[in-house]
């Protein structure tokens, strides 16, 4: 049985297409990942279920028609019409790993580490990660209580300490003050 630990959110599907059970799917992330067997994972009725992608073409820049197998209709294919896509954490950060060549976390990841910058010292912990704007940031609670927004960009960050689930980071004078 799948976890929600487990998954992330990599997608979504937005409507039906054509009457053979395809439909338009959003994805964040390369669909190579889908055209190599892994699965996407979606909630159905409170149960996480794998899908396999029987195909997937480009529709744009990260829209796809997909069609899982076992869809074989449009009535069938209605039913995942607005499902949030899910992949395995664990399969993905492989693929990612095995296809970039170089460090890869999921953003997801990286909630719970604390921040610690090298002049100021501890800011806090990463409660959030908003992707929502062009600007991604750390959305860090500090040990007040307070909530600060950090720019999430390698120009800052120093070091990934991984065993320790800490960022180290170099922030310019007065950001912090910008909260």
């Amino acid at each position: 049985m799948i976890k929600e630990e487990e998954i992330t959110s990599v997608g979504k599907l937005l409507k039906t297409h054509a009457l053979k059970g395809e439909l338009n799917m959003l994805l964040d992330i390369d669909p190579g990942y889908l055209e190599e067997g892994n699965p996407a994972i979606l909630d159905i009725d409170g149960i996480y279920v794998p899908f396999y992608a029987d195909s997937i073409r480009t529709k744009g820049s990260f829209s796809y028609l997909v069609k899982f197998d076992g869809i074989d209709s449009e009535i069938e294919a209605k039913k995942l019409v607005n499902k949030t896509v899910y992949a395995l954490r664990d399969k993905l950060k492989e693929y990612m790993l095995e296809n970039y060549d170089e460090e890869y976390a999921l953003y997801d990841d990286l909630v719970g580490y604390t921040i610690r910058d090298l002049d100021f010292g501890v800011i806090g912990k990463v409660v959030e990660i908003d992707t929502n704007t062009e600007n991604e940031l750390f959305i860090v609670e500090t040990p007040d209580g307070n909530t600060v927004y950090i720019p999430l960009t390698e120009d800052f960050i120093e070091k990934m300490d991984e065993d320790n689930k800490t960022i180290i980071m170099r922030l310019p004078e007065g950001l912090l003050d910008l909260n």
